[in-house]
């Protein structure tokens, strides 16, 4: 039973959010729980495959472990890789989508149907991307969580949000026809799509093919980095994840990391250091499009006047230090730097994630659901349309919410400027030491890289400062309006960042042994082939029979 675990992630979702569309939209209570016991129990099955990767029981050793469905071998069939870094988004995935489902049970799920169910299946294409083996299956479930994540983005309808709604159902559209290009071209290259096929193929491809094969991961990368929120393909970022509501603003946080995911994955995997003549392929491209990203969201941050388009710009940012880091992986950069940058992305999505939460409540002046639903109203040019559900309540309220939700924003504030103890600084820490062990002709651009590392903290503390100084310090009004439901999941969040700082040893031991992993790349790309269909049992012949 142990093996099939790893479809669990999948399956429980996908059940979950196809069973809540046989219920009455009205019938909020019901899918909530639902919802939440779903959520739950990918959380639970999420930390038992991290457990599993990080002891390789299964594997003897090497942490990675395949799960072929039908039962059909590589790489014919579709198969499934468990392995650190998809362990790690896994439990990410889970404990960012319990606190944003709790959250909107504040009142933020009442404001359109579907609610639930797409949530669901939000989390199915989030799953099935960070443990698919395939390029094709991952373009499914690209699709999957795209379509999930269009009606989310409308969820509470206006003008405003139908508009960036717009923008990014277009953006993303053009993206997916890109990677189905690109996919195409590669498997007219290799005439496979399974990844450690390709792994094993790409040193072997013919000179004649070769260019044809870097011309299709090139407009497959471009899809992931549009996912990614790269720069210049990232003008349609801020304004979408600002129009969103809170807690789907809060999962868009981890779906910007699907595409750093599949960057990070493919990378390493196709032009590492077993890629022969395509090792390194597109560093140097992942470098100056990671810097000009950082430039870009610290630039919008200086700039913002208000915490949704901050926490949106803190997106950019973090994107941008990854694809540095991944630039320089490509090119031989070390082990540690990677483990930092792995680190860090944990963190900053935790921290964008909290300010995703804080936005309505720190903007909010009248407090309760009611202010909720009116500012949305004012907001997004809708009409105030009275609760009719009197199944789904307010929830109890905090006496002094205000300032525990500044306790919040303290914890995310000192994270995303870089500053000691948290994470934050910790993560920085480790990426720079990386850069500056960098040589030869990429030594002034790692320095370079080192000084947008330290300005976009700077500016991460200028811009949250501002804010919070305008909503904390001058705010008179009366604190008591606030929900347990809306302050309850932004302190989870803050105290994960604590307990990242307290575990900071053991945390990065983990991601130091993922990037171990992920530069060794023979384990995934010869495993997938070593794993064998599983016997099944036969019920004994009878006489006369073969």
């Amino acid at each position: 039973m142990n093996q099939h675990l790893i479809i669990a992630p999948i399956l429980i979702p996908f059940v979950a959010g196809a069973l809540m569309l046989l219920y009455d939209d009205r019938q909020r209570v019901v899918k909530f729980w639902i919802s939440l016991s779903s959520i739950l129990a990918q959380l639970f099955i999420a930390i038992q495959l991290v457990i599993r990767a990080k002891t390789g029981a299964e594997t003897g050793g090497e942490g990675i472990t395949f799960y072929l469905l039908g039962n059909w071998e590589a790489p014919m069939g579709i198969v499934l890789v468990l392995d650190r870094l998809s362990a790690m988004m896994l439990v990410l995935t889970a404990f960012l989508a319990t606190v944003s489902l709790i959250y909107a049970r504040a009142g933020w799920h009442r404001q359109g149907t579907y609610f639930y169910s797409l949530f669901q299946f939000l989390l199915v294409g989030l799953n099935g991307a960070f443990l698919t083996g395939d390029l094709f299956n991952l373009f499914v479930f690209f699709e999957v969580l795209l379509a999930a994540s269009y009606g989310l983005l409308l969820h509470g309808s206006g003008q405003v949000r139908v508009r960036a709604g717009f923008h990014y159902i277009a953006i993303n559209l053009t993206a997916s026809l890109l990677f189905l290009i690109g996919v195409s071209l590669i498997y007219g290259v290799t005439g496979t799509l399974n990844m450690a096929h390709l792994a094993n193929m790409i040193s072997q491809v013919a000179p004649a093919d070769r260019p044809l094969l870097h011309a299709a991961f090139a407009i497959l990368g471009v899809a992931f980095l549009v996912k990614a929120g790269s720069w210049p393909l990232s003008f349609w970022l801020p304004s979408t994840y600002m129009a969103a509501a809170a807690p789907i603003g809060a999962m868009f946080a981890i779906m910007t990391k699907v595409g750093i995911y599949a960057i990070l994955r493919l990378s390493l995997l196709m032009f590492g250091t077993t890629g022969g003549p395509s090792a390194g392929f597109g560093a140097s491209v992942l470098i100056a499009l990671g810097m000009a990203t950082m430039i870009f969201g610290l630039l919008g941050i200086l700039a913002a006047q208000n915490i949704g388009r901050i926490a949106a710009n803190t997106v950019l940012i973090s994107s941008g230090s990854l694809l540095i880091v991944i630039g320089f992986a490509l090119l031989g950069g070390g082990e540690a730097m990677l483990a930092g940058a792995l680190y860090y992305m944990i963190g900053s999505t935790l921290a964008t994630g909290a300010l995703f939460l804080l936005v309505e409540p720190m903007e909010r002046k009248d407090g309760g659901i009611a202010a909720l639903l009116a500012l949305t109203a004012d907001a997004y040019g809708m009409d105030a349309q009275p609760v009719e559900d009197d199944s789904v309540t307010e929830g109890p309220r905090i006496g002094y919410g205000l300032p525990l939700l500044a306790g919040g924003f303290i914890v995310a504030v000192l994270f995303l400027a870089g500053l000691p103890p948290l994470p934050g600084f910790i993560g920085k820490v480790a990426m720079i030491q990386g850069l500056i062990a960098v040589t030869g002709i990429w030594g002034a651009i790692a320095w370079g890289s080192i000084a947008l590392l330290l300005l976009s903290g700077l500016a991460a503390l200028i811009g949250l400062v501002r804010i919070g100084i305008q909503t904390f310090w001058t705010n008179e009004e009366n604190p008591s309006q606030l929900m347990a439901l809306e302050i309850a999941p932004v302190l989870a969040l803050a105290a994960a960042l604590c307990m990242m700082t307290v575990k900071a040893e053991a945390t990065l031991r983990y991601t130091a042994g993922t990037a171990v992993a992920l530069h060794e790349t023979s384990a995934y790309a010869y495993g997938v082939f070593a794993a064998r269909p599983a016997v099944t049992n036969t019920s004994a012949k009878t006489d006369g029979q073969p």
